[in-house]
């Protein structure tokens, strides 16, 4: 009988011929690549035939504390494209998240693929390789820092290294005197058009730099490791873009160059990243109490005076105490295309942490966003709850935000049938209500959540 199994498997894995894929769960005999030898010597090992060389903690796929039968279908699975990410790996599997039951690798590739060949460019580069954004920004074909950080999110975790290397090098040709990024730059490549650095995209640029250390390690093309990239540009945006003294301690700042005005960006919030920023400079407590912080503001905006207490719509831009406030010269007050972002950064925390203040909002803004229906939902929403689009005013639909909606649901079962439907609707890649660059960008982010690739790597 075993011997049957271990046939069934080797036919399993051979009815494809798909690419090898860099990675260390599945990659039993470490040669850099998960193949029809990986599945073929795991089901060996099940069977007691006990083959060379081979690595039984990389066997372990299911994190089940043994190898069996599981494990060689499953790397059979992985290698065929049936499974998106081993369950080892899974930190949403593993612990809080309720995935989509209709999830596909093909969509986050085909994903992938359209954001990579619409909006990545040499041209303008410097010799390396930038976000561009084709209809939007200051001047149209412009980078922004937070498009940098999006693409090396998204070049990790799709295992695209020369990008990612790429897009760090162009990253690090534009530093203002506190060694961040300044936050928007002329398409030539020659001039700073937006000076200052913007704490979102710095955030995710560091996130990215760890992940790339614990799945790559050393340091690419680059002249130093990703660890020591990552650990230096946590410590300059710990010490730059948070408050760290006065009654508004460990508030986060929408850049450095704000000074320390009662200003703050509730999109910008991210739990899940602090949690590890914390481990990797050695400074958890800090980071801890700036987690703490987020979720106070993120609670304060939730008041009877925004009309906004039970739907978790929370402003553009707001004080410490919750309030809408005018960060600049026409800012927007309501939850539009930057608020848009909360429930999937608050998401983030839940499905690899579990914090029950992540799962308090999340349940506010997912009966909202369920009352609504994914088929209705615009970009652009008053406090109160009232419909304020922008770009989807003419029946056109928002990936920012149906792919962030769909992530906070997945904080409850009780959502799958929800999840499932905003999973859908982003996996058609045609929800384009608003800029090629932000669509784009937030229908590949919201699949690669959804799919159970944006993990907390270990």
């Amino acid at each position: 009988m075993k011997n049957l199994l271990v046939l069934l498997v080797f036919m399993a894995i051979t009815t494809t011929l798909a690419g090898q894929i860099e990675i260390r769960y599945g990659d039993v005999n470490d040669d850099s690549a998960v193949d029809i030898v990986d599945g073929l010597l795991t089901a060996q090992h099940y069977v007691g035939l006990d083959p060379v060389g081979f690595n039984s903690e990389a066997a372990d796929v299911d994190a089940d504390e043994s190898i069996t039968i599981i494990d060689a279908l499953l790397i059979a699975q992985y290698y065929v494209g049936l499974i998106a990410i081993f369950p080892a790996q899974n930190q949403l599997l593993k612990n809080y998240g309720t995935l989509p039951t209709n999830y596909s690798r093909s969509d986050l590739q085909a994903a992938y693929d359209d954001w990579k060949n619409t909006l990545v460019t040499s041209e303008g580069a410097r010799g390396f390789l930038r976000v561009r954004k084709p209809d939007s920004g200051s001047i149209i074909d412009s980078t922004v820092s937070e498009g940098i950080g999006y693409g090396m999110i998204l070049a990790v975790y799709m295992d695209d290294r020369n990008l990612f290397d790429n897009l760090w090098k162009y990253e690090q040709l534009f530093l203002n005197n506190n060694g961040l990024m300044n936050w928007e730059i002329h398409p030539d490549g020659n001039s700073v058009i937006g000076t200052g650095a913007a704490t979102d995209g710095d955030e995710d640029m560091a996130w990215a730099l760890v992940m790339a250390h614990r799945k790559w390690g050393g340091s690419g093309t680059l002249n130093d490791t990703y660890l020591h990239f990552a650990v230096d540009l946590i410590n300059r945006i710990y010490q730059y873009e948070f408050i760290h003294s006065g009654e508004h301690k460990n508030m986060l700042l929408p850049g450095d160059s704000w000074g320390t005005p009662d200003i703050t960006n509730i999109s910008y919030f991210a739990p899940a990243y602090y949690r590890v920023f914390g481990q990797v400079t050695g400074k958890v407590d800090e980071w801890n109490a700036i987690i703490d912080t987020n979720y106070i503001v993120l609670n304060n905006s939730l008041n009877a005076a925004n009309g906004n207490e039970n739907n978790g719509l929370v402003p553009a831009w707001s004080n410490f105490a919750g309030m809408p406030v005018e960060a600049y010269s026409g800012a927007p007050l309501h939850f539009q295309n930057d608020s848009t972002r909360t429930p999937f950064r608050i998401g983030q925390d839940y499905c690899y942490n579990g914090d029950p203040r992540a799962k308090a909002y999340l349940s506010k803004i997912t009966s909202f966003y369920r009352s609504v229906g994914i088929s209705n939902i615009v970009d652009g929403y008053n406090l109160d709850g009232t419909p304020h689009p922008d770009f989807s005013r003419n029946g056109g639909r928002p990936a920012s935000f149906i792919g962030p909606a769909g992530v906070g649901g997945m904080s409850d079962p009780v959502n799958q049938a929800f999840i499932d439907e905003a999973y859908a609707a982003v996996a058609t890649l045609s929800l384009d209500a608003g800029t090629i660059y932000y669509q784009k960008s937030w229908t590949a982010l919201s699949l690669l959540m959804m799919t159970g690739g944006f993990v907390v790597l270990p």
